[in-house]
């Protein structure tokens, strides 16, 4: 794992726990994100989020990530998407929770949707900025 790819993953929890956040305006980039309205629980618990995105790179010095957070029933889930293409196309993101974090009961929840650039001193993190957002109530179902 490269170094670069190992500081977002460590930025990616502590973001999951800590919000550093700026309204989505604050950007002069071509930033956007959307929660599709369902979420989908296997039959092993897992869950799976998704939703699309279009981005441009801010930064030379920094890399684009997606956070996706579940809320149901006083239960938050955060976690990191798929590796995040910032090229201004209208692309797709997927967040998937193995069974073993997850306590998703199918019903409704609210979904937030997050671009955040990772701006980097080195390999380590030096700021996060919330560049788009989403919420939207979902519907959570069992199957795929």
């Amino acid at each position: 794992m490269s170094g670069r790819r190992m500081a977002l993953a460590a930025l990616s929890a502590l973001a999951a726990t800590t919000v550093f956040t700026v309204p989505a305006g604050a950007t002069v980039f071509n930033q956007g994100i959307s929660v599709h309205p369902r979420a989908h629980l296997a039959q092993d618990g897992s869950v799976t989020l998704s939703g699309s995105y279009h981005c441009e790179q801010a930064s030379p010095v920094g890399a684009m990530q997606i956070k996706a957070t579940l809320v149901q029933d006083g239960i938050r889930l955060s976690l990191g998407a798929d590796e995040v293409v910032c090229d201004g196309k209208e692309r797709t993101w997927v967040a998937h929770a193995p069974a073993s974090f997850v306590h998703v009961q199918p019903g409704h929840a609210r979904v937030t949707g997050e671009i955040q650039e990772v701006r980097l001193s080195g390999f380590m993190p030096r700021s996060v900025t919330t560049v788009a957002q989403d919420s939207k109530d979902v519907e959570v179902r069992e199957g795929h």
